[in-house]
């Protein structure tokens, strides 16, 4: 079963008015908003990658769908597989960094031991609070499409990563993201929808399209 079918069949199931239809980046509960986010290695970050960069990249993927709804964040949950100590330390060394760099909280979650050779699987749930939270479905024909920063920074930076070699600050894009929680805070009053753009712009455009009923030109 492919991804948009398992999707699809989730949706028959009973889903709390929060869930949004499982078609945005997070569930809105009371004034709490919540996303999750699970990086597996070698489909999302390659295997000699720093471990402290990991931690920062699993945590900074979250906030940055918190940034999509204009949220201010409240704290965070890890699950975490353990597996060898070295990596391990490490991997607190960097969650340590991006929890001070963007004062997040860590709030709880689970830890697990993972056999030898068996790939990381890290998951965190991110919680953020704001009072409106703009659906990617709210978009209106008419609406323009206006995109922060540039795109494509990431991607040249794993390509980097690949090759051993290569520009420093585009690196860094691919491993330590910077979520954009200032200028969600600023635009969730004025737009009528917001995502986070995380598989590419044409993708994700086409996706808050479909979610709203209208079309991309």
């Amino acid at each position: 079963m492919n991804e948009a079918d398992f999707i699809a069949r989730l949706r028959t199931l009973p889903l709390h008015p929060g869930a949004r239809g499982l078609v945005d980046d997070v569930a809105v509960l009371g004034g709490l908003i919540v996303t999750s986010d699970t990086l597996v290695e070698g489909v999302h970050f390659l295997p000699g990658d720093p471990a402290a960069d990991i931690a920062w990249k699993l945590v900074a993927t979250n906030l940055s769908d918190l940034a999509a709804k204009g949220a201010a964040v409240e704290g965070v949950m890890l699950n975490y597989p353990l597996r060898d100590a070295a990596w391990d330390a490490a991997f607190l060394d960097g969650l340590a960094a991006v929890l001070r760099a963007y004062d997040v909280a860590l709030i709880g979650g689970d830890t697990v031991s993972l056999p030898a050779g068996a790939p990381r699987v890290l998951t965190v749930t991110a919680f953020g609070r704001d009072a409106r939270a703009p659906a990617r479905s709210g978009a209106r024909a008419g609406d323009g499409l206006w995109v922060t920063g540039t795109i494509g920074g990431a991607g040249a930076g794993l390509a980097i990563a690949c090759a051993g070699a290569g520009d420093a600050a585009l690196l860094a894009r691919y491993r330590r993201p910077v979520p954009r929680l200032a200028e969600g805070r600023a635009l969730a009053p004025l737009v009528h929808a917001m995502m986070d753009v995380s598989d590419g712009l044409l993708i994700d455009a086409a996706r808050m399209a479909a979610a709203s009923g209208v079309a991309v030109a």
